[in-house]
């Protein structure tokens, strides 16, 4: 039985960088195949896999507009030949290559199928209130979703990827191309300063897909990020998302809406609605002991 459940979270960044609020969903199977959505949270804190992965992510994605990329970039180690087209027919998927959603949980812009034993996360901004990103935790591995709007005449990934390199490599990281199951990834090392003044790496892997008029990208941390078996489960799941990009005009890169499942804020107001006391119900009994 799948279980949409309420869980507690810890103060602390999310993938996306932010010390966001976060809701999570965790997804348990047993023998009788129905789904039981239960309230969720979504005023508690996230602790997801791989914090420092955030500034990374966030690297220019709503600034550089629809130009075309320049020569100003580091050059990386191993530059694969561009530009290099994903085989979608095994997904990443637009609405119109999915006859139904029955089987997916409706997130507005992405529509997702959660796997046995996987938690998700709703990365959403304090300021804004609203949710930027989804993050799919299994076990020590991770790995966040999020989709932007894109242009009709060019994918937009391969400028995405020379940005997020140069502004690590700036910083003190690295940033090597290499071909994965997603097309072209993005293997990072993120700094970052330790309590002892040290610095610190942490692992991650950026991968993007680029559809019809919209960008799906990936970030997979903690085990995923270096070990393709661990990685697998989450490349499957991402595999599975369909997009719904909606025919409104957008600017390129601007962030597509997502929003709480209809039958998650359902049951979550269910939970929350006050009691009606029944004068006739039988309350609470104290007994004198003498």
């Amino acid at each position: 039985m799948g279980i949409f459940r309420r869980k507690a979270r810890e103060d602390g960044p999310t993938a996306s960088g932010h010390d966001d609020d976060a809701a999570s969903a965790e997804v348990e199977s047993d023998d009788t195949g129905a789904e039981d959505i239960e309230a969720t949270d979504l005023a508690s804190e996230t602790d997801s896999v791989g914090s420092d992965v955030g500034d990374a992510a966030d690297a220019d994605l709503s600034d550089a507009g629809d130009d075309e990329a320049d020569d100003s970039h580091h050059e990386l180690p191993g530059r694969l030949p561009r530009p290099h087209d994903l085989d979608r027919s095994k997904g990443p998927f637009d609405r119109s290559e999915v006859k139904n959603l029955d089987d997916r949980l409706d997130f507005g812009a992405l529509a997702l199928r959660p796997l046995a034993g996987m938690e998700l996360r709703l990365d959403v901004d304090q300021e804004a209130g609203n949710i930027t990103g989804i993050t799919a935790v299994l076990g020590e591995s991770a790995c966040q979703v999020q989709v932007f709007a894109a242009p009709k005449s060019r994918g937009i990934w391969d400028d995405i990827r020379d940005e997020i390199a140069d502004g690590l490599i700036t910083g003190g990281g690295s940033a090597t191309e290499e071909l994965g199951p997603l097309g072209i990834e993005l293997a990072v090392r993120i700094p970052a300063r330790g309590n002892d003044g040290r610095t610190t790496y942490s692992a991650a892997r950026f991968a993007g897909v680029d559809g019809p008029r919209w960008f799906l990208r990936a970030v997979f941390s903690g085990a995923a990020a270096t070990d393709g078996a661990a990685a697998a489960t989450l490349v499957d799941f991402v595999r599975d998302t369909v997009v719904l990009r909606g025919s409104e005009a957008r600017a390129p890169r601007e962030l597509l809406e997502l929003k709480v499942p209809d039958a998650v804020a359902e049951a979550a107001e269910e939970e929350n609605a006050p009691r009606t006391l029944d004068p006739f119900e039988r309350g609470p009994e104290i007994t004198e002991v003498r």
